[in-house]
């Protein structure tokens, strides 16, 4: 099969798309063919040796953890799926099993790829409802399932005046609608060329991404793009009694912030807790949750897709058609 390959610890510019053997499902396991994918940040960190003392790879190493496809292989003990059923859905590379979930993790081989294998028993694949179409099946998992978590743990209240940083991105163009229908006041982080795209999603005040331009009274700040280590100045624009949550590693620390009168949250929510994959696909089809796709590639292009995320100041989520 043909798929986007990384053989060394290096920057995408160094992926190739190229031959490699299909994996074949053990028991409890699927293999999908894969229609489409999507780019997550994971998908490039991992690669850059960043995490190489706590997370070795092997390679060679296939990346991809969003996906949607056609399940073409079902392992023993599987009664959730069966051959030929459309699914989709997100899984992390084997190599994260520490970090996904304590009781049923979503672990796959990556979906940068003509075929994949998944884990069957988790919360993170379901069955592709009629009306979700491909792309948007491929580019919302990771995007759905965090921006839902953020809801559900920032507990957001008509009337209160939210900032958020790395508005642009996957997370936060799939937020901002659901922050605008809980009747928040939204000021968003965004280059003058994503003004129109946020607008147009619900912000009611964009600003740019110096520390600056952030403004002071902030009731809920949400950090979509920053290490978590450098957050003081998003802490700076939060009231005090506010909250602050934030996605990115490394795990946060109170002190980190400079203030003890700011609710501080680190949103990653690996068991399900929040729902699952098919909550998400039953919120995209009433209309009340949906994915930016900034650009679209082909698999033979997949490596650019990669390098694309990391060079580039893209918006919304890249998608790459298998």
């Amino acid at each position: 099969m043909r798929a986007v390959v990384v053989t060394g610890y290096g920057p995408p510019e160094d992926y190739l798309v190229t031959e490699v053997p299909a994996p074949r499902p053990g028991p409890g396991q699927i293999q999908v063919r894969i229609a489409a994918a999507s780019i997550n940040p994971a998908d490039v960190r991992l690669p850059s040796g960043e995490f190489r003392d706590v997370v070795p790879l092997e390679f060679p190493h296939v990346p991809g953890n969003d996906f949607v496809g056609t399940v073409s292989e079902v392992g023993d003990g599987v009664t959730a799926f069966q051959v030929d059923d459309e699914i989709f859905g997100m899984a992390v590379p084997r190599v994260l099993r520490a970090m996904a979930g304590a009781t049923r993790p979503s672990l796959s081989t990556g979906s940068l790829a003509e075929y994949a294998v998944f884990e069957a028993d988790t919360p993170f694949l379901a069955h592709r409802p009629a009306g979700l179409d491909i792309d948007q099946a491929a580019a919302l998992p990771t995007v759905g399932l965090t921006a839902r978590a953020l809801m559900a743990t920032a507990k957001v209240q008509p009337g209160e005046t939210v900032l958020v940083v790395g508005a642009t991105g996957g997370v936060g163009t799939a937020l901002i609608p659901l922050l605008a229908a809980a009747k928040a006041r939204v000021i968003a982080t965004a280059t003058a060329a994503d003004v129109g795209v946020l607008r147009t999603l619900g912000a009611d005040e964009t600003i740019g991404y110096a520390e600056s331009d952030y403004p002071s009274g902030i009731d809920v700040a949400f950090n979509l793009t920053l290490p978590s280590d450098h957050l003081a100045g998003v802490a700076t624009a939060v009231r005090p009694g506010g909250r602050l949550l934030t996605i990115t590693y490394p795990v946060p620390r109170q002190e980190w912030i400079g203030r003890d009168d700011v609710g501080l949250h680190f949103v990653l929510d690996m068991d399900g807790t929040f729902g699952g994959i098919r909550e998400v696909g039953e919120l995209a089809i009433r209309g009340e949750l949906r994915a930016t796709i900034g650009r679209r590639y082909a698999l033979d292009e997949g490596a650019q897709a990669c390098t694309d995320f990391v060079r580039l100041h893209t918006t919304g989520k890249l998608v790459v058609t298998v």
